[in-house]
């Protein structure tokens, strides 16, 4: 079963798309299990998401697993953040974003986001790779992409 989530991410698959997988910060001081392989892999072009050096999996929240100490920080050169970013509090990388309490009210507490980078290339054989114009996106609709999908 899949549940679309919001207009401009695609449906988030509730059921198995392959092993579980863990990742870690670059310190080991975090670790995220996940319930499964990701659908997707979005590798962004925003402001935001080249600052913190990621690429978004998503997941439903009880799919991940978070141990470790982490700090949030929410953009604060928008209107409304929608997305709360956390890092390792020792080691600074970022580990995954969770969605804010006026996203929450919104939408409903439906997904979250897992920097990707963080896993090893191996495990993510097959998944396929896109590349949002986050840039150009007005934060309303769907999005375009910069260029065509990868498989890793």
């Amino acid at each position: 079963m899949a549940v679309r989530v919001w207009s401009w991410i695609p449906a988030i698959s509730r059921t198995g798309a392959g092993d579980a997988m863990t990742v870690n910060c670059t310190c080991g001081g975090v670790t995220l299990t996940l319930a499964r392989k990701p659908d997707f892999i979005h590798e962004c072009n925003c402001t935001l998401c080249t600052a913190v050096a990621a690429r978004w999996a998503y997941y439903s929240p009880e799919q991940v697993s978070i141990s470790g100490a982490t700090s949030g920080a929410a953009r604060t050169d928008k209107p409304t953040a929608s997305a709360e970013v956390h890092s390792c509090r020792d080691c600074g990388t970022t580990t995954h974003f969770v969605l804010t309490e006026a996203a929450i009210a919104q939408h409903g507490n439906t997904m979250m986001g897992v920097n990707i980078w963080l896993a090893d290339l191996g495990d993510l054989a097959g998944v396929e790779v896109r590349y949002p114009d986050g840039l150009a996106w007005s934060g309303q609709g769907e999005w375009d992409y910069v260029r065509e999908a990868t498989v890793l």
